[in-house]
Protein backbone atom coordinates (compact mmCIF):
# COMPACT_ATOMS: atom_id res chain seq x y z
CA UNK A 1 0.00 0.00 0.00
CA UNK A 2 0.67 3.54 -0.42
CA UNK A 3 2.10 5.45 2.93
CA UNK A 4 0.31 8.59 1.37
CA UNK A 5 -2.58 7.80 -1.17
CA UNK A 6 -4.05 10.24 -3.05
CA UNK A 7 -7.24 11.62 -1.46
CA UNK A 8 -10.20 9.38 -2.17
CA UNK A 9 -14.04 9.76 -2.31
CA UNK A 10 -14.57 8.82 0.97
CA UNK A 11 -11.94 11.60 1.73
CA UNK A 12 -14.32 14.44 0.31
CA UNK A 13 -17.38 13.02 1.85
CA UNK A 14 -15.59 13.14 5.20
CA UNK A 15 -14.37 16.71 4.26
CA UNK A 16 -18.03 18.24 3.93
CA UNK A 17 -19.00 16.28 7.13
CA UNK A 18 -16.14 17.78 8.55
CA UNK A 19 -17.22 21.72 7.44
CA UNK A 20 -21.14 20.71 8.00
CA UNK A 21 -20.62 18.76 11.71
CA UNK A 22 -17.36 19.61 12.70
CA UNK A 23 -17.83 18.60 16.29
CA UNK A 24 -18.69 14.98 14.72
CA UNK A 25 -15.69 12.78 14.76
CA UNK A 26 -16.00 10.99 11.37
CA UNK A 27 -13.08 8.47 11.30
CA UNK A 28 -15.31 5.91 11.78
CA UNK A 29 -17.26 6.43 8.91
CA UNK A 30 -13.94 6.52 6.86
CA UNK A 31 -13.08 3.23 7.80
CA UNK A 32 -16.07 1.54 7.06
CA UNK A 33 -17.08 3.47 4.14
CA UNK A 34 -13.95 2.49 2.61
CA UNK A 35 -14.85 -1.17 3.48
CA UNK A 36 -17.94 -0.58 2.13
CA UNK A 37 -16.68 0.55 -1.05
CA UNK A 38 -14.14 -2.08 -1.25
CA UNK A 39 -16.70 -4.58 -0.77
CA UNK A 40 -19.04 -3.37 -3.51
CA UNK A 41 -15.70 -3.25 -6.04
CA UNK A 42 -14.38 -6.71 -5.42
CA UNK A 43 -17.56 -8.39 -5.18
CA UNK A 44 -18.23 -7.10 -8.83
CA UNK A 45 -14.53 -8.14 -9.73
CA UNK A 46 -15.03 -11.50 -7.94
CA UNK A 47 -18.61 -11.87 -9.88
CA UNK A 48 -17.26 -11.14 -13.49
CA UNK A 49 -14.30 -14.15 -13.21
CA UNK A 50 -17.23 -16.77 -11.92
CA UNK A 51 -19.88 -15.44 -14.30
CA UNK A 52 -17.20 -16.37 -17.11
CA UNK A 53 -17.29 -20.36 -15.62
CA UNK A 54 -21.47 -19.69 -15.90
CA UNK A 55 -21.75 -19.09 -11.85
CA UNK A 56 -22.94 -16.37 -9.99
CA UNK A 57 -21.57 -16.06 -6.32
CA UNK A 58 -23.84 -17.89 -4.25
CA UNK A 59 -23.81 -21.07 -6.53
CA UNK A 60 -19.67 -20.87 -6.52
CA UNK A 61 -20.34 -20.62 -2.77
CA UNK A 62 -22.09 -24.06 -2.48
CA UNK A 63 -20.07 -26.04 -5.28
CA UNK A 64 -16.72 -24.68 -3.86
CA UNK A 65 -18.32 -25.53 0.32
CA UNK A 66 -18.26 -29.01 -1.64
CA UNK A 67 -15.67 -29.29 -3.42
CA UNK A 68 -13.22 -28.46 -0.45
CA UNK A 69 -15.23 -30.38 2.03
CA UNK A 70 -13.24 -33.54 0.12
CA UNK A 71 -13.62 -37.15 -0.91
CA UNK A 72 -16.88 -37.82 -1.65
CA UNK A 73 -17.59 -34.07 -1.92
CA UNK A 74 -21.02 -34.44 -0.42
CA UNK A 75 -22.42 -32.57 2.81
CA UNK A 76 -25.57 -32.67 4.72
CA UNK A 77 -28.21 -29.61 3.67
CA UNK A 78 -27.39 -28.25 7.31
CA UNK A 79 -23.46 -28.40 7.26
CA UNK A 80 -24.15 -26.44 4.26
CA UNK A 81 -26.15 -24.30 5.98
CA UNK A 82 -23.54 -23.98 8.62
CA UNK A 83 -20.40 -23.23 6.43
CA UNK A 84 -22.35 -20.93 4.15
CA UNK A 85 -24.56 -18.57 6.55
CA UNK A 86 -27.82 -18.63 4.97
CA UNK A 87 -31.07 -19.45 5.70
CA UNK A 88 -32.73 -22.88 5.48
CA UNK A 89 -35.08 -21.71 2.45
CA UNK A 90 -32.03 -19.20 0.70
CA UNK A 91 -30.06 -22.81 0.82
CA UNK A 92 -33.00 -24.98 -0.35
CA UNK A 93 -33.59 -22.69 -3.36
CA UNK A 94 -29.51 -22.58 -4.21
CA UNK A 95 -29.44 -26.54 -3.65
CA UNK A 96 -32.53 -26.72 -6.34
CA UNK A 97 -30.86 -24.47 -8.79
CA UNK A 98 -27.89 -26.31 -8.95
CA UNK A 99 -29.65 -29.49 -9.22
CA UNK A 100 -31.42 -27.99 -12.24
CA UNK A 101 -27.74 -27.65 -14.10
CA UNK A 102 -26.60 -30.57 -12.87
CA UNK A 103 -23.88 -29.24 -10.67
CA UNK A 104 -25.45 -31.29 -7.47
CA UNK A 105 -27.47 -34.49 -6.83
CA UNK A 106 -29.11 -35.20 -3.87
CA UNK A 107 -28.84 -38.91 -2.81
CA UNK A 108 -29.79 -41.16 0.22
CA UNK A 109 -27.59 -40.69 3.27
CA UNK A 110 -26.55 -43.99 3.60
CA UNK A 111 -25.98 -43.42 7.41
CA UNK A 112 -29.35 -42.31 8.55
CA UNK A 113 -32.25 -43.22 5.49
CA UNK A 114 -34.20 -40.42 6.38
CA UNK A 115 -31.96 -37.75 5.20
CA UNK A 116 -30.11 -36.92 1.88
CA UNK A 117 -26.88 -35.41 1.04
CA UNK A 118 -25.85 -32.68 -1.44
CA UNK A 119 -22.88 -34.13 -3.73
CA UNK A 120 -21.20 -32.51 -6.40
CA UNK A 121 -21.95 -34.35 -10.00
CA UNK A 122 -18.99 -35.01 -12.16
CA UNK A 123 -20.15 -32.04 -13.92
CA UNK A 124 -19.68 -29.65 -10.92
CA UNK A 125 -16.52 -31.20 -9.63
CA UNK A 126 -15.05 -30.10 -13.15
CA UNK A 127 -16.82 -26.63 -13.39
CA UNK A 128 -15.64 -25.75 -9.52
CA UNK A 129 -12.07 -26.42 -10.29
CA UNK A 130 -11.79 -24.16 -13.32
CA UNK A 131 -13.63 -21.56 -11.25
CA UNK A 132 -11.69 -21.90 -8.35
CA UNK A 133 -8.17 -21.52 -10.30
CA UNK A 134 -9.50 -18.43 -12.19
CA UNK A 135 -11.19 -17.12 -8.61
CA UNK A 136 -7.72 -17.77 -6.97
CA UNK A 137 -5.89 -16.14 -9.75
CA UNK A 138 -8.35 -13.16 -9.96
CA UNK A 139 -7.83 -12.73 -5.90
CA UNK A 140 -4.01 -12.33 -6.48
CA UNK A 141 -4.61 -9.94 -8.83
CA UNK A 142 -7.14 -8.00 -6.84
CA UNK A 143 -4.07 -7.63 -4.24
CA UNK A 144 -1.41 -6.92 -6.56
CA UNK A 145 -0.75 -3.62 -5.71
CA UNK A 146 -0.13 -4.85 -2.39
CA UNK A 147 3.64 -5.53 -0.82
CA UNK A 148 3.94 -9.16 1.10
CA UNK A 149 4.07 -7.26 4.47
CA UNK A 150 1.41 -4.86 3.83
CA UNK A 151 -1.55 -8.18 3.25
CA UNK A 152 -0.03 -9.06 6.49
CA UNK A 153 -0.49 -6.61 8.51
CA UNK A 154 -3.98 -5.55 6.96
CA UNK A 155 -4.89 -9.52 7.16
CA UNK A 156 -4.08 -9.00 10.83
CA UNK A 157 -6.10 -5.80 11.12
CA UNK A 158 -9.37 -7.22 9.19
CA UNK A 159 -9.15 -10.36 12.13
CA UNK A 160 -9.02 -7.70 14.45
CA UNK A 161 -11.79 -6.30 13.24
CA UNK A 162 -13.93 -9.15 12.29
CA UNK A 163 -13.26 -10.81 15.69
CA UNK A 164 -16.11 -8.52 17.57
CA UNK A 165 -18.81 -9.82 15.07
CA UNK A 166 -18.14 -13.38 14.91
Amino acid sequence: MEENPAPDHVDRILAQWAQERPELDVEPMGIIGRLHRLSTHLGREVEAVLLQHGLSSSAFDVLATLRRAGTPYRLSPGELLAMTMVSSGTMTNRIDQLEKAGFVERINNPDDRRSVLIALTDKGFATVEEAVTGHVANQHRLIGNMSVEDRGEFNRLLKVFLADFE
